[in-house]
């Protein structure tokens, strides 16, 4: 799937002819955004955020008078600027760094050079000076012999997998990732602790797979980026899930919950399993878990109840609230297995989860 912020760039385009890319390419201090962070400008609209406030206002202003610069028919192809703001001298912001924003703007003859569709690992690479096209690499042998050599091993260690993917800039060149992976998340459960779950994960790096028995169980108004997987037996659909899925687990009957905790266990390659439980649902689920073979080692990584345990709740917001913030702060930590050993966590939690 091609990235939102390209995608909303070729709507703006084909909408309004022309557009603005602004994208910060460096952040020192404290800054409201980070390197990489995008925002798409037109002559009436805009999409995406660098942070807001008065350095989002400034850039939109410089990015409107590029396009008015601009409009005549003889307008240059790859028009770039690059503008420092000071944070606290030039914006009397208070967080007091440093930002250098990226203009770029582009009209129907450069989308010409804009592909269609985008490699999960595509990688966006070009000077920051005006007049040279994108360039996209996809492979390791796709790097060319105008880049200079710490560029082109830069691309190569990214597509290789040995350093991650992240926005940089070098050498007066940016290179960033078309794609960013979210997480593949699997719910089972379309009750009211499910709608507040995607509700809450809709705008996170998640690519959410929404399971439940029947469709009249979902809302009408069906979050977007979500997949919806009708299952009469949910524990199939786990089945199928990619290896390193994260499994949510919150249906209308501890039975399912119960099959879709063992097939997961028993099948999967998983990066994280939760159930939405009390402490006496879990000591029954890991009871019977024991008793049908699966391994401690598995065992040990049920997440019952689910989310962080000092935020106490059992409001469906409440629940969805804690575990986006639990999961944010395992994406941040580099993996699923962040908190206290689950031992610790179910004596401390207490029965503070319910059923949906």
């Amino acid at each position: 799937m091609i990235w939102e912020w390209l995608t909303n760039l070729q709507e703006m385009v084909e909408a309004e002819r022309s557009a603005v890319r602004v994208t910060i390419i460096r952040a020192e201090g404290s800054t409201p955004r980070g390197v990489g962070c995008s925002m798409i400008v037109g002559r009436t609209a805009f999409s995406g955020t660098i942070g807001g406030g008065a350095l989002e206002l400034s850039a939109l202003r410089t990015a409107r008078n590029l396009l008015a610069l601009f409009a005549a028919d003889t307008e240059p192809q790859w028009w770039r600027e690059v503008h420092d703001f000071p944070l606290g001298p030039a914006l009397g912001q208070c967080c007091g760094g440093f930002v250098q924003l990226f203009f770029e703007r582009v009209g129907e003859a450069e989308l010409c050079d804009v592909p269609i569709t985008s490699s999960k690992d595509m990688l966006l690479v070009r000077h920051i000076k005006p007049g040279q096209p994108w360039r996209f690499a996809t492979h390791r042998k796709d790097d060319e012999d105008a880049w200079p050599l710490e560029i082109r091993g830069y691309v190569r260690q990214c597509l290789s997998g040995t350093c991650g993917r992240d926005a940089a800039l070098i050498s007066d060149w940016f290179i960033e990732p078309i794609n960013v992976r979210n997480q593949d998340l699997f719910l089972y459960g379309a009750g009211h602790v499910g709608r507040a779950v995607t509700k809450a994960f809709v705008d996170l790096p998640f690519e959410i797979y929404w399971v439940d028995t029947h469709p009249e169980r979902y809302p009408p108004d069906f979050p977007k980026n979500v997949t919806k997987l009708v299952a009469t037996d949910p524990a199939d659909a786990a089945r199928h899930a990619p290896p390193g899925a994260w499994h949510v687990i919150m249906t209308h009957s501890h039975a399912i919950d119960f099959d879709v905790c063992h097939t997961v266990m028993k099948h999967c390659d998983f990066g994280y399993i939760g159930v939405i439980a009390s402490r006496t649902k879990r000591v029954r689920f890991v009871k019977r878990l024991r008793e049908a073979g699966i391994s401690e080692a598995h065992i040990e990584q049920l997440q019952a109840p689910i989310g962080l345990t000092r935020l106490d709740g059992k409001e469906p917001a409440v629940i969805a609230v804690s575990l986006a913030a639990d999961f944010l702060l395992r994406l941040q930590e580099g993996g699923a297995q962040r908190s206290l050993p689950q031992t610790e966590r179910a004596t401390r939690a207490h029965d503070r989860q319910i059923a949906p």
